[in-house]
């Protein structure tokens, strides 16, 4: 497509920054650096090889060992290096940055396949949250998508964005960069300010009894 080799960077670098964030929360759990290249790894890559498999297309790192390359070096890197940052909050902007873009890079490439709108939507919100959950799961944590985090509705929005306007006809790096705006605007206010959904409550707690 036109735009693969945007969108090839832009996937390039959001995995990254997942990997990045698999890489802080390996370290919060003082893992030791096998630890660190597996949990940063499939952090990386989780979301896209979950979104390639369900779309039945190749396996995007299979034939480009340089985002195998990109997650090892950023898990040795920040191995050294992640002493040196709160690691909680690095953790969670890095996954916001990384969430916004996959959001974008998973719609878009779902739309490339030919899927309808909204199954495009489904896999970016799955593409920018499956490397989070396996990250959250290999480290004994509840995955974020699972709190009362603005999380997957973040990517909900920066995937309906990127769908939206391309359906307006407007070019691949507006569509693009509204998507990730969207996206990391709505989840970066979340963490800035706290911010949560509402959580299912029992009638009797509603009330007080």
């Amino acid at each position: 497509m036109p735009s693969f080799g945007l969108v090839h960077w832009l996937d390039l670098v959001a995995v990254a920054v997942a990997a990045a964030s698999g890489a802080f929360a390996a370290a919060r759990k003082e893992m030791d650096i096998g630890g660190f290249l597996f949990v940063t790894t499939v952090t990386g890559i989780g979301g896209g090889t979950f979104r390639d498999v369900i779309l039945d297309r190749p396996v995007f790192w299979v034939a480009r060992p340089d985002y195998i390359v990109v997650c090892l070096s950023v898990a040795v890197v920040l191995f050294f290096v992640a002493h040196r940052v709160e690691q909680r909050r690095a953790l969670l902007w890095a996954d916001a940055v990384a969430l916004g873009l996959f959001s974008v890079v998973g719609a878009e490439i779902a739309l490339d396949t030919g899927a309808p709108a909204l199954i495009a939507i489904v896999m970016g919100v799955m593409t920018a949250t499956f490397g989070g959950i396996i990250r959250d799961v290999l480290c004994a944590e509840v995955p974020l998508i699972f709190r009362r985090e603005v999380y997957a509705t973040a990517a909900a929005a920066g995937a309906a964005t990127l769908v939206a306007l391309d359906a307006l006809g407007l070019g691949r790096p507006v569509i693009l960069l509204a998507g990730f705006a969207v996206a990391f605007s709505v989840r970066g206010l979340a963490v800035a300010l706290r911010l949560s959904l509402p959580v299912y409550r029992r009638p009797g707690e509603r009330s007080g009894g």
